[in-house]
C-alpha cells in the first residue's frame, strides 16, 4: 500500500506547473498608419506575448496572445500558478483574481490559454472536444481599420467599395470603424452609403472605439444605423462603454441594437453592466477576459440571459470558444483594409491563417483539429523578435 500511494503522489507531481516563459515580441506591421489608419506603403510593429508552460514530467502548452502592457500582469499570474497542477485550471483563475484584484487582469489570459493548450496536449484532444464543441468552421465578419485621409478608406464610398470587395470573396457581415477625430458626418455618410450599396446582403456592424464625444452625437449616428438596417452598434460614446445609464438611455431612442463588453473586464463587471440593460449584445475576448475559462463563464452568463456572446478579435483561442458556444453569430476577422495591413503575428509553421484573403468561399474560418490550440509555433523566429523575455520556475 505504501508503494502505491508513493505512485500515486510521484504521477501527481508529475504533472505540476515547473516552468513558465513569457516573451513579448515585437513584429512589423505594414500598410498601416498612425491611429490604425488604412495607410498603403506605410510602416509600423506590433508587440504580442509567447507563453510556454512547462509540466515536470516535460509536457508543454503555448499560446501567442495579448498585447504589450500585459507583461507585467502575466508574469504575476505565472508567479501564481508555479507549483500548481496543470488541470486545475479553476483553481488558477480564482488564484488569479485575487493576486490581480487591484488591476484590470489583462495578463491573465495568455496564461489561461495556455493551460487550455496544455491540457489538450497531454491527453490528445482539441480545445474545442475539451469544451464540448461541435462547430468545424465559424462565421466571419470583416472588421476594419480606421478611416482618414490618403488610406484605402478615405471616404464614406470607400467603405462601400471595400464592403463588395469582401462580398465577393464570401463575407456575408461587414463593421466599419469610422473616423477616429471625434466627427460624425463621415461615420454617417459611410453608414448610408454601405446601407444602400450592401445591406440586405450583408450584416452591418459600426464601431466608432468610442470616439464620439456626446450623447447627441452618438444618437445622431445610431439613427442612420437604424436608416440602414444596421445589425448592431459598438461601442459608440466616449465613456469606454462603461456607463450603463447612457447607454439604456440610447438603446430606448434606438432601434439598432448596442454591442458593449470589450473594455470592460470579466464576468462580474460585464455582468453588472448587462443586468443593468446597458447592452443587448455582450462582448468577451480570451486575450481580455481571462482566457478561456473567463470567456467561456461570459459566454454561459448571457445564455442564462437568453442572450448572445460575440467574441472580440480573431485568434485560435476564439475560434475554439466558438466551437463551443450555442449563442454566437460571428467570428471578428479584424483589422482589414484595401491596403492590406498585417495585423496579426506571423508565427505559425502549421497554416493557420487570420488573413483577409484566406477566408473560404462560405465566408468562414476553420477551426484547428490538432490537439490542444490545434497549432504550432515558429519559436525560432518568436525569439529573434523577442525585446523581453522572463522566466518563472
Amino acid at each position: 500500500m505504501v508503494e502505491a500511494a508513493s505512485r500515486d503522489v510521484a504521477a501527481s507531481k508529475a504533472t505540476e506547473i515547473s516552468r513558465i516563459d513569457l516573451r513579448l515580441f515585437s513584429y512589423p506591421m505594414d500598410g498601416v498608419g498612425p491611429g490604425g489608419i488604412d495607410l498603403p506603403g506605410a510602416k509600423g510593429s506590433r508587440a504580442r506575448l509567447a507563453v510556454r508552460i512547462e509540466t515536470k514530467d516535460g509536457a508543454v502548452g503555448a499560446y501567442v496572445g495579448g498585447q504589450a502592457n500585459s507583461l507585467a500582469q502575466a508574469a504575476t499570474c505565472a508567479k501564481a500558478v508555479i507549483g500548481k497542477d496543470c488541470f486545475a485550471r479553476e483553481q488558477a483563475y480564482e488564484d488569479i483574481r485575487r493576486h490581480l484584484r487591484k488591476e484590470d487582469r489583462m495578463g491573465a489570459g495568455v496564461i489561461d490559454c495556455a493551460l487550455w493548450d496544455l491540457a489538450g496536449q497531454r491527453l490528445g484532444v482539441s480545445v474545442a472536444q475539451l469544451l464540448g464543441g461541435a462547430r468545424r468552421s465559424v462565421k466571419a465578419y470583416a472588421s476594419t481599420w480606421f478611416g482618414g485621409d490618403g488610406g484605402g478608406l478615405a471616404t464614406p464610398e470607400a467603405y462601400a467599395d471595400f464592403a463588395e470587395e469582401c462580398y465577393a470573396m464570401g463575407y456575408r457581415a461587414f463593421k466599419m470603424h469610422g473616423w477616429s477625430d471625434g466627427g460624425i458626418e463621415k461615420d454617417i455618410g459611410a453608414v448610408l452609403a454601405l446601407g444602400r450599396r450592401v445591406g440586405g446582403r450583408m450584416a452591418l456592424m459600426h464601431d466608432s472605439a468610442c470616439s464620439f464625444k456626446t450623447f447627441a452625437d452618438a444618437l445622431a449616428v445610431g439613427r442612420a444605423c437604424d436608416e440602414a438596417g444596421f445589425y448592431w452598434y459598438e461601442d459608440p460614446y466616449s465613456d469606454g462603454g462603461l456607463s450603463a445609464h447612457a447607454h439604456r438611455r440610447l438603446r430606448e431612442l434606438i432601434k439598432t441594437p448596442i454591442l458593449l463588453g470589450e473594455h470592460v473586464r470579466g464576468l462580474e463587471s460585464l455582468a453588472t453592466l448587462v443586468l443593468a440593460d446597458g447592452t443587448d449584445f455582450v462582448r468577451a475576448d480570451p486575450d481580455f477576459d481571462m482566457g478561456i475559462t473567463g470567456t467561456m463563464k461570459i459566454a454561459h452568463f448571457a445564455e442564462a440571459l437568453g442572450l448572445d456572446v460575440e467574441l472580440h478579435a480573431p485568434g485560435p483561442a476564439h475560434r475554439h470558444c466558438m466551437a463551443a458556444i450555442r449563442n454566437t453569430n460571428f467570428y471578428e476577422l479584424s483589422m482589414v483594409g484595401p491596403s492590406r495591413g498585417n495585423f496579426n503575428a506571423p508565427v505559425y509553421t502549421c497554416g493557420y491563417s487570420d488573413a483577409l484573403d484566406d477566408v473560404s468561399a462560405d465566408g468562414t474560418f476553420p477551426v484547428p483539429e490538432g490537439p490542444g490550440l490545434g497549432v504550432t509555433y515558429d519559436w525560432a523566429a518568436i525569439e529573434k523578435m523577442t525585446t523581453q523575455h522572463v522566466t518563472i520556475q
